[in-house]
């Protein structure tokens, strides 16, 4: 069997190959001797043979991704049944039972029909790689080769169910700011395409002197009125750059260091990536994944310059012999009391512990923090709406008083 391999040798290079095994952990034991900490390994296979395989493994219904939430219940539900003491084929079986959408369903169709061929679990699990991250298989791939499958799938349970409880937080705490910005968008679009084109008209039929500031508005709204398809072009072009940004790796670096750089907001994000961060690295070294194959997983958490840079420090230093709390320490993205945490971790032997800890503590700050910065933005935005709302009353109904006065 010829399979392609990445891998990273003693000095920290990182090399893709070929090589010809048995299967795959026949392969992995021949790099293993000559040094080489293995990243990924797959079966060559010829383009248009994978694409008549899965064809024909699949039929008219392709395989789908499971989302976070079906993931979490996938993982819990492994890691029961392999407690309760059955086998990963049956278990597989148990809870494509309870699968209720088609594509869902023929995921877990392949993993068993891999299975039942021979194919080792975690080489199954690569080949669906929009569902399970590199992480997550490295983690299956610890629990395969030391016995303690049962073990692994817990600790993943733990870490989906925790990111999942992250994300629903943040945005269950964004929910209802992100319903005043709609509404106050949904208010400023009525005031100009309906309230103030009549103004105009009324303004004009009855010959009255508007001040400045009611003339700016009106004018605004005229043109609002006149020029709707422009201005809807123009809001439909920026959500298209938005999505091109979202889809081109490029954009998404562009996007991913920008966040950084905003005020506050920028603070917020770095404490997200930074738990998310340690807390995959904590779970990788727990797991027995060697340092560096931990290093290389998680650096694909963050697409982040100053993240990036971080862990290509840590490499420099783990395979120059240094101590990985040194870059730690020189990167200056990473909070002093966690840096004095990783190097006690590693001058007790309890690194992975230490950085679970430490990505423990800053969840729950994260959550904090994200609670009280909502908290601050919902008055500002409600003092942000009354403010538009009251200058565009107070612009369109002044010249009616002066002009009821001119009356009387």
């Amino acid at each position: 069997m010829l399979l392609t391999y990445e891998a990273i040798d003693r000095a920290g290079k990182r090399l893709h190959d070929m090589l010809e095994a048995a299967d795959s952990r026949e392969a992995v034991a021949q790099l293993r001797a000559r040094g080489l900490y293995v990243t990924r390994i797959t079966e060559k296979r010829d383009a248009a043979d994978g694409a008549a395989a899965r064809a024909a493994r699949t039929g008219n219904v392709s395989a789908g991704r499971l989302p976070v939430r079906t993931l979490v219940l996938f993982t819990r539900q492994m890691a029961m049944l392999l407690r309760a003491g059955s086998a990963v084929v049956p278990a597989l079986h148990a809870i494509r039972r309870e699968m209720r959408k088609p594509a869902q369903g023929v995921l877990l169709d392949e993993l068993v029909r891999d299975l039942e061929e021979g194919v080792p679990l975690t080489e199954a699990l690569r080949r669906h790689p929009e569902t399970f991250q590199p992480v997550y298989c490295a983690v299956v791939a610890a629990g395969e080769a030391s016995g303690t499958l049962t073990q692994m799938f817990e600790r993943l349970a733990l870490l989906v169910a925790k990111r999942q409880a992250l994300r629903n937080k943040v945005l269950g705490a964004l929910a209802y700011p992100a319903l005043l910005v709609v509404l106050c968008v949904g208010i400023v679009a009525a005031l100009m395409f309906f309230v103030m084109p009549r103004f105009a008209e009324m303004f004009t039929q009855l010959s009255v002197e508007v001040p400045t500031s009611t003339r700016l508005m009106l004018a605004a709204g005229m043109a609002a009125k006149t020029y709707w398809v422009g201005l809807i072009a123009a809001v439909a072009g920026a959500v298209g750059a938005l999505v091109f940004l979202v889809r081109d790796r490029r954009g998404r670096q562009w996007l991913a260091d920008l966040q950084l750089k905003v005020p506050l907001l920028g603070h917020v994000r770095k404490r997200l990536i930074e738990a998310q961060v340690l807390r995959t690295m904590g779970m990788l070294l727990e797991s027995k994944v060697g340092v560096l194959d931990t290093l290389e997983l998680a650096r694909g958490v963050t697409t982040n310059v100053a993240f990036r840079k971080l862990f290509d420090g840590m490499e420099n230093a783990v395979t120059g012999g240094g101590l990985m709390s040194t870059a730690f320490e020189a990167s200056g993205i990473i909070e002093s009391y966690v840096c004095q945490a990783v190097k006690t971790g590693e001058e007790s032997g309890n690194l992975g512990g230490a950085l679970t800890y430490c990505a423990d503590i800053l969840d729950e700050g994260n959550t904090e923090l994200v609670t009280a910065l909502t908290k601050l933005i919902e008055p500002i935005i409600l003092i942000g709406m009354g403010a538009v709302v009251g200058t565009v009353a107070v612009s369109l109904f002044m010249p009616l008083f002066d002009l009821t006065s001119a009356i009387k």
